[in-house]
Protein backbone atom coordinates (compact mmCIF):
# COMPACT_ATOMS: atom_id res chain seq x y z
CA UNK A 1 0.00 0.00 0.00
CA UNK A 2 2.82 2.35 0.89
CA UNK A 3 4.52 1.70 -2.49
CA UNK A 4 1.27 2.37 -4.31
CA UNK A 5 0.93 5.67 -2.48
CA UNK A 6 4.54 6.57 -3.33
CA UNK A 7 4.01 5.76 -7.03
CA UNK A 8 0.79 7.78 -7.12
CA UNK A 9 2.42 10.74 -5.37
CA UNK A 10 5.43 10.66 -7.72
CA UNK A 11 3.16 10.49 -10.76
CA UNK A 12 1.14 13.49 -9.62
CA UNK A 13 4.32 15.42 -8.89
CA UNK A 14 5.71 14.71 -12.37
CA UNK A 15 2.44 15.69 -14.03
CA UNK A 16 2.27 18.97 -12.11
CA UNK A 17 5.89 19.79 -12.94
CA UNK A 18 5.69 18.89 -16.62
CA UNK A 19 6.20 21.69 -19.10
CA UNK A 20 2.89 23.21 -20.13
CA UNK A 21 2.38 25.34 -23.21
CA UNK A 22 2.00 28.93 -22.19
CA UNK A 23 -0.71 31.05 -23.70
CA UNK A 24 0.56 33.66 -26.14
CA UNK A 25 -1.27 36.98 -26.27
CA UNK A 26 -1.53 39.11 -29.39
CA UNK A 27 -2.60 42.69 -28.67
CA UNK A 28 -4.26 44.36 -31.66
CA UNK A 29 -4.93 48.10 -31.58
CA UNK A 30 -5.88 50.84 -33.95
CA UNK A 31 -3.42 53.69 -34.34
CA UNK A 32 -3.95 56.55 -31.91
CA UNK A 33 -5.79 59.74 -32.82
CA UNK A 34 -4.33 61.39 -35.91
CA UNK A 35 -4.10 65.01 -36.96
CA UNK A 36 -7.11 66.12 -38.99
CA UNK A 37 -5.24 67.57 -41.95
CA UNK A 38 -5.45 67.10 -45.70
CA UNK A 39 -2.56 64.65 -45.76
CA UNK A 40 -2.85 60.95 -46.66
CA UNK A 41 -0.20 60.15 -44.04
CA UNK A 42 -0.76 62.45 -41.05
CA UNK A 43 1.12 62.29 -37.77
CA UNK A 44 -0.58 61.84 -34.42
CA UNK A 45 -2.58 64.58 -32.77
CA UNK A 46 -1.45 65.59 -29.27
CA UNK A 47 -4.09 63.33 -27.72
CA UNK A 48 -2.75 60.53 -29.94
CA UNK A 49 0.74 60.90 -28.47
CA UNK A 50 -0.82 60.65 -25.00
CA UNK A 51 -2.65 57.46 -26.05
CA UNK A 52 0.58 55.97 -27.49
CA UNK A 53 2.32 56.48 -24.14
CA UNK A 54 -0.69 54.97 -22.34
CA UNK A 55 -0.43 51.91 -24.59
CA UNK A 56 3.23 51.52 -23.63
CA UNK A 57 2.25 51.81 -19.96
CA UNK A 58 -0.46 49.15 -20.37
CA UNK A 59 1.94 46.74 -22.08
CA UNK A 60 5.06 47.38 -19.99
CA UNK A 61 4.66 44.18 -17.96
CA UNK A 62 3.23 42.01 -20.76
CA UNK A 63 6.58 40.73 -22.10
CA UNK A 64 6.02 41.92 -25.67
CA UNK A 65 8.48 40.12 -27.95
CA UNK A 66 7.35 41.35 -31.40
CA UNK A 67 5.77 44.56 -32.69
CA UNK A 68 4.07 44.93 -36.07
CA UNK A 69 2.86 48.12 -37.72
CA UNK A 70 1.79 49.30 -41.13
CA UNK A 71 4.11 51.80 -42.81
CA UNK A 72 2.06 54.90 -41.98
CA UNK A 73 3.33 57.62 -39.64
CA UNK A 74 0.30 57.33 -37.35
CA UNK A 75 0.76 53.59 -36.80
CA UNK A 76 4.53 53.79 -36.40
CA UNK A 77 4.21 56.65 -33.91
CA UNK A 78 1.53 54.76 -31.96
CA UNK A 79 3.85 51.82 -31.25
CA UNK A 80 7.10 53.77 -30.93
CA UNK A 81 6.94 54.21 -27.11
CA UNK A 82 6.21 50.49 -26.64
CA UNK A 83 9.03 49.51 -29.01
CA UNK A 84 11.52 51.79 -27.26
CA UNK A 85 10.45 50.52 -23.84
CA UNK A 86 10.83 46.87 -24.92
CA UNK A 87 13.99 47.47 -26.97
CA UNK A 88 12.34 46.06 -30.09
CA UNK A 89 12.37 46.94 -33.76
CA UNK A 90 9.02 47.69 -35.37
CA UNK A 91 8.30 45.16 -38.10
CA UNK A 92 6.22 46.32 -41.07
CA UNK A 93 3.30 44.40 -42.52
CA UNK A 94 0.92 44.90 -45.42
CA UNK A 95 -2.65 45.37 -44.11
CA UNK A 96 -4.00 44.25 -47.51
CA UNK A 97 -2.55 40.76 -46.97
CA UNK A 98 -3.71 39.79 -43.50
CA UNK A 99 -3.49 36.04 -44.13
CA UNK A 100 0.32 36.31 -44.30
CA UNK A 101 0.36 38.24 -41.03
CA UNK A 102 -1.99 35.78 -39.32
CA UNK A 103 0.21 32.85 -40.32
CA UNK A 104 3.30 34.64 -39.00
CA UNK A 105 1.59 35.60 -35.73
CA UNK A 106 0.61 31.99 -35.10
CA UNK A 107 4.18 30.80 -35.69
CA UNK A 108 5.92 33.35 -33.46
CA UNK A 109 6.86 32.68 -29.85
CA UNK A 110 6.05 35.30 -27.27
CA UNK A 111 3.51 38.06 -26.91
CA UNK A 112 2.90 40.40 -29.83
CA UNK A 113 1.59 43.92 -30.46
CA UNK A 114 -0.01 44.72 -33.82
CA UNK A 115 -1.23 48.20 -34.76
CA UNK A 116 -3.47 48.84 -37.72
CA UNK A 117 -6.40 50.90 -38.90
CA UNK A 118 -10.14 51.26 -38.33
CA UNK A 119 -10.89 48.93 -41.23
CA UNK A 120 -8.24 46.28 -40.42
CA UNK A 121 -7.92 45.67 -36.67
CA UNK A 122 -11.35 44.08 -36.18
CA UNK A 123 -10.84 41.95 -39.29
CA UNK A 124 -7.50 40.76 -37.94
CA UNK A 125 -9.05 39.88 -34.57
CA UNK A 126 -11.85 38.03 -36.40
CA UNK A 127 -9.26 35.72 -37.98
CA UNK A 128 -8.75 34.21 -34.52
CA UNK A 129 -12.43 33.78 -33.59
CA UNK A 130 -13.26 30.12 -33.95
CA UNK A 131 -16.97 30.38 -33.10
CA UNK A 132 -19.33 33.18 -32.30
CA UNK A 133 -20.04 36.69 -33.35
CA UNK A 134 -17.44 38.62 -35.32
CA UNK A 135 -16.41 42.23 -34.66
CA UNK A 136 -17.49 45.06 -36.94
CA UNK A 137 -15.00 47.54 -38.39
CA UNK A 138 -14.32 50.49 -36.11
CA UNK A 139 -15.89 53.86 -36.73
CA UNK A 140 -13.67 56.82 -37.63
CA UNK A 141 -13.91 58.18 -34.07
CA UNK A 142 -13.18 54.89 -32.25
CA UNK A 143 -9.62 54.65 -30.92
CA UNK A 144 -10.18 53.11 -27.50
CA UNK A 145 -10.32 49.38 -28.26
CA UNK A 146 -7.64 46.80 -27.54
CA UNK A 147 -8.23 43.30 -28.85
CA UNK A 148 -6.54 40.54 -26.86
CA UNK A 149 -6.08 37.30 -28.76
CA UNK A 150 -5.16 34.48 -26.38
CA UNK A 151 -3.58 31.60 -28.31
CA UNK A 152 -2.70 28.21 -26.88
CA UNK A 153 -2.52 24.67 -28.29
CA UNK A 154 -6.21 24.11 -27.53
CA UNK A 155 -7.38 27.12 -29.57
CA UNK A 156 -7.90 30.83 -29.26
CA UNK A 157 -10.06 33.32 -27.42
CA UNK A 158 -10.53 36.97 -28.38
CA UNK A 159 -11.45 39.70 -25.89
CA UNK A 160 -12.20 43.28 -26.82
CA UNK A 161 -11.34 45.72 -24.07
CA UNK A 162 -10.90 49.47 -23.77
CA UNK A 163 -7.88 51.32 -22.44
CA UNK A 164 -9.58 52.11 -19.12
CA UNK A 165 -9.93 48.36 -18.43
CA UNK A 166 -6.20 48.19 -17.71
Amino acid sequence: MRNLFLILFTSLLLISCSKKEKTKVIYIVRHAEKQLVQDPDPELAQVGYVRSRKLAQILQDQDIQHIFSTDYKRTQLTVKPTAEQAGLEIQSYDPRNQSVLVKKLKELDGNVLVVGHSNTVSQLANEFIEEGEKFQDLQDNEYDFIYEVHLNPEGSMVLRKVYKDY
